[in-house]
């Protein structure tokens, strides 16, 4: 089939007067080649190379094709790319705006008025956020005026944030706190400096 492939190239290119030079001997010897030739083999010569060469075209197109293809993937990985980027950007500037608006638990003066101490008189909310035995942090108390504890008689410290003079202003900052991960916050009442019931507060007992 080389042979035969050989001579229908040759024949190719004495028809198109190509420009290929042969030696004389290799020119007597393809002739003669050719000349024993019978015609269904010199048409089944030019059939198969008309057929390689549409397949060559046919496989330059799908080459092309999937060059293009390939293109576009690039150009849409590239956008891809470019999206992530900037999603993640707006996602980092978000949490930090989210990081820098959110109040640090005790700074209560910043985020819920300038309350000042209500504990000799009247009666008051506290939000408490624990109870521990073993726990003691009373040297914190002197530095911050919302941040307050007293003692149970078995020795247990009770911790609270904030002081209001409204309960639903101390129910919105328990919910806050609630919201910030400390789960056990809950309100307590003062009437006079003592702790009293809450129950009894709101139903106009006290």
């Amino acid at each position: 089939m080389n042979k035969l492939f050989l001579l229908a190239v040759t024949l190719i290119f004495i028809s198109y007067e190509s420009t290929a030079q042969l030696s004389k001997e290799e020119e007597k010897e393809l002739k003669t080649e050719i000349k024993s030739l019978s015609p269904a083999t010199y048409k089944q010569l030019k059939d198969d190379l008309s057929d390689a060469q549409t397949k060559a075209i046919e496989l330059d197109n799908q080459t092309s094709s999937m060059e293009q293809e390939i293109n576009k993937l690039k150009s849409e990985n590239a956008q891809l790319k470019s999206e992530v980027a900037d999603y993640k950007k707006a996602a980092e500037a978000k949490v930090e705006e989210q990081r820098s608006s959110t109040p640090v638990a005790g700074d209560v003066a910043d985020n819920y008025g300038d309350y000042e101490d209500q504990s000799s008189k009247g009666v008051i909310f506290k939000v408490q956020i624990g109870a521990f035995k073993n726990f003691d942090i009373r040297k914190y108390f002197g530095n911050h005026k919302n941040f307050s504890g007293e003692i149970d008689s078995d020795g247990t410290m009770k911790y609270t944030l904030g002081v209001f003079g409204d309960y639903w202003e101390a129910d919105k900052f328990k919910k806050y706190l609630r919201e910030m991960g400390v789960k056990g916050a809950w309100i307590v009442s003062y009437k006079d400096g003592k702790r009293v019931n809450i129950k009894d507060v709101l139903e106009g007992v006290i």
